[in-house]
């Protein structure tokens, strides 16, 4: 096994096997350090760094009880020994993992990637381990992953989650539970400020001349796209313009695609995408079939993901603090962990409009 272990901003991984059962501090009294080819142990980092086998075991499993000097060398000695800190063991005594679990919907799906990024860049600076899953799509594949994931970590942020309000409840009752792009009612809910995105955009298109809007919708089970769909909507009638669902399909550049037909089956001038990766799949199909985008028609995606602005034209979307998001979640979940008095306030976390080339003015002809 392997831990990965703080070092300012960068993260090490050190190898090697603790042959000491957890809590037998009697054995680590009595013996003496080994040699030859048996797998190190702390009496052998206490050699080499000039300690005593007492300030191994506590910079190995509680740092802060040592000074920085001191486990700098500890651990340089691990490192040179190849020793591996069972973590397990280690979190025996406290209950604690020093681990924190991360269930996405769609690993492959790049806003996911600043999320995740977000995240373990909190993590590292609390000397914690992000343990990342993905539940591709299916409520059921990731209530058993979460499940199995409680088990061995100290809490858990479930990003865009297909659970049911009541069975991410339930998970909250047994370890602390943050979600993210989902308001689950009494569960720390993070999501980012839909409306002034959307306010932004749809301004834009009605001053481009549009009057008729259609949404290309995310899975049914997501929150959020009926969450996207709803500011949609709510900011079209304010201007006095139609808008519409037109599809439903995965949230993927296939399932774009796949919403091409009904576009143009419909008479709007502009279509809002649940993400990017729908958008630019539409775009796609579209294109081959002739369509001109964007003077037959503008198309919006949402996120901003990495890539979005690489297509034909580059696509204009509504930018989501995704980094952000991750990083506050860790915070929050880790501060559900301590047990802290007042917890920090879940932050209102805008969305900004990035305007490119897919989207412009109505064609008078």
């Amino acid at each position: 096994m392997c831990v990965k272990l703080a070092n300012g901003n960068q993260l090490r991984r050190i190898t090697l096997t603790d042959t000491t059962q957890p809590g037998d501090t009697s054995a680590d009294t009595a013996r003496t350090p080994r040699t030859g080819k048996s797998a190190p142990t702390i009496y052998d980092i206490a050699e080499l760094a000039g300690v005593n086998p007492s300030t191994v075991s506590r910079a190995l499993s509680k740092p802060g009880r040592v000074s920085a000097k001191t486990a700098q060398k500890i651990m340089d000695a691990a490192e040179t020994l190849n020793y591996q800190v069972n973590v397990f063991a280690r979190a025996l005594p406290t209950g604690r993992t020093q681990t924190i679990g991360l269930i996405v919907s769609d690993i492959t799906n790049p806003a996911y990637f600043d999320v995740i990024r977000g995240a373990e860049s909190a993590a590292a600076a609390r000397d914690y381990t992000l343990m990342l899953a993905e539940s591709k799509e299916s409520a059921e594949l990731e209530l058993t992953t979460a499940r199995r994931m409680l088990a061995t970590v100290d809490g858990l942020i479930l990003a865009s989650p297909r659970l049911s309000d009541e069975e991410i409840g339930s998970l909250s009752e047994k370890k602390p539970v943050v979600v993210i792009n989902r308001n689950v009612a009494g569960v720390p809910s993070l999501i980012a400020d839909t409306e002034f995105g959307v306010t932004e955009a749809v301004r834009h298109l009605a001053d481009m001349g549009h009057t008729e809007i259609s949404y290309v919708a995310g899975p049914e089970r997501s929150w959020m796209s009926q969450r996207r769909w709803e500011t949609i909507k709510a900011r079209c009638d304010w201007h006095g313009l139609s808008a519409s669902v037109v599809a439903s399909s995965e949230p993927t550049v296939d399932g774009g695609r796949h919403t091409a037909a009904a576009v143009r089956a419909g008479t709007a001038t502009a279509v809002f995408c649940y993400n990017d990766l729908m958008a630019i799949g539409l775009m796609r199909e579209l294109q081959a079939a002739g369509v001109e985008i964007p003077s037959e028609l503008s198309i919006l995606g949402f996120d901003n993901i990495f890539g979005s602005d690489f297509t034909t034209p580059p696509l204009s979307t509504i930018k989501s603090p995704l980094t952000e998001l991750g990083a506050a979640a860790l915070e929050h979940v880790l501060a559900a962990v301590d047990q802290l008095a007042t917890t920090p306030p879940l932050p209102a976390l805008p969305t900004q409009l990035v305007l490119r080339g897919s989207t412009g003015r109505v064609n008078a002809s």
